[in-house]
């Protein structure tokens, strides 16, 4: 029998938000091909409700339990890595460890080396970097996460801060708040986003789907990509491709991050890269936090280089409450909430239940899901990924 180790955020304070349960979820996104994703209805859950909290289990125990398996559940994944957490003392003995990108339990080498019986670690969401990838594949661990099951959900959320710093609707609504009403105060740093020059980095998944959200905004829309997209949805969107993200950055005025973490993607955005960028252009990361300089994001931001930033990711996660990012000026950032929405919640929690059946019935995991199987980078989640070896 296994054990599944799995680590989720905290239960929210004020309860949960059983009034506005809805059963009208709506389709999940398709692969090319139009395979889909399993449906909500493959977890135990009451939509609306947080299956990706500590309480929520992913809707996970009955189904493990009646195969007579074991479930941990925690959100004590310390870390900083001291080794005194719940989900190190657990991890010791487990065969499966489930994690988040939003709460994510850092898979170390050290910790996948003190964890002998591991042999499957699932991202409940997209992006493993929590994941020593090359530690995985000298291990024989299989890493999967659910591909799809989340890019609309972060791509609404780019679009959301894109408009959110453009207009500066977070200073004025803050001035409201506080009881003000000084118009020219709440529109000095205020535009329209019709007519900028918008760029991502990536335009994978969730990068075109960004791409597409903004199209009927009237903008000049850039991309970079490692695979060049297909001509007919250049002509369709009217899309200018850029080789390298250097090329790009100096033709924007908006610039968006949607690339995965990997050794050529950290610490792209730096002072020198940044510096190549519109003065007042603005910057939004809902990626990964290392892709940027953390220092060199507060710098721009400090000298008027960057209008803005948002982000929703942060490094380490959760941010301490010194972090600079929480206090530099000029910025939109959230905890990383983008993928997690309760609509997105049930369908990362499908996908870990099919992941975890294919497993425990000794059934191919989907190619889809694959990020490291068979000591190698492998299936089709992933390309995006690569290793420093």
């Amino acid at each position: 029998m296994a054990k599944v180790l799995c680590v989720l955020y905290d239960d929210p304070i004020d309860g949960y938000p059983s009034s506005y349960a809805r059963d009208d979820l709506p389709a999940l996104e398709y692969y090319p091909g139009g395979q889909s994703l399993p449906t909500p209805g493959a977890v135990d859950f009451t939509p609306g409700h947080l299956l990706g909290s500590v309480s929520g289990e992913l809707g996970l125990r009955r189904f493990l339990e009646e195969r007579g398996h074991t479930l941990v559940v925690t959100s004590d994944k310390d870390a900083d890595g001291a080794g005194n957490s719940v989900f190190d003392r657990e991890l010791a003995d487990a065969d499966v460890v489930i994690s988040q990108p939003f709460w994510p339990a850092y898979l170390t080498a050290e910790r996948i080396a003190r964890a002998p019986r591991l042999k499957l670690a699932i991202t409940a969401g997209i992006g493993s970097d929590h994941v020593d990838l090359e530690a995985a594949i000298a291990h024989g661990v299989t890493v999967a996460e659910v591909t799809y099951c989340n890019s609309i959900s972060v791509a609404e959320h780019v679009v959301m801060m894109t408009l959110s710093l453009v207009r500066d609707y977070l200073p004025a609504h803050r001035r409201v708040l506080e009881g003000g009403w000084n118009i020219a105060d709440c529109v000095s740093r205020s535009y329209d986003l019709e007519g900028m020059h918008v760029g991502t980095v990536a335009a994978g998944r969730i990068g075109l789907a960004v791409l597409r959200r903004l199209a009927p905004f009237d903008v000049h829309l850039h991309y970079t990509d490692r695979h060049r997209l297909p001509r007919e949805i250049e002509r369709q969107l009217n899309l200018t491709f850029h080789p390298t993200a250097a090329d790009m950055v100096p033709a924007c005025d908006v610039v968006t991050i949607n690339a995965p973490l990997h050794p050529e993607t950290e610490n792209l955005f730096d002072d020198k890269l940044i510096a190549t960028m519109k003065r007042g252009a603005y910057l939004i990361n809902t990626a990964r936090a290392k892709i940027c300089d953390r220092d060199a994001v507060v710098r721009a931001l400090e000298s008027g280089q960057l209008a803005g930033y948002a982000g929703d990711v942060w490094f380490p996660q959760p941010a301490g409450p010194e972090h600079p990012w929480r206090t530099m000026p000029h910025h939109g950032m959230t905890p990383h909430i983008s993928g997690s929405s309760l609509s997105a919640q049930a369908r990362y929690a499908a996908g870990t239940r099919e992941i975890l059946e294919a497993w425990l019935d000794d059934k191919p995991i989907r190619d889809e899901y694959l990020i490291v199987h068979d000591r190698r980078l492998a299936g089709t989640g992933a390309h995006s990924y690569s290793t420093r070896a």
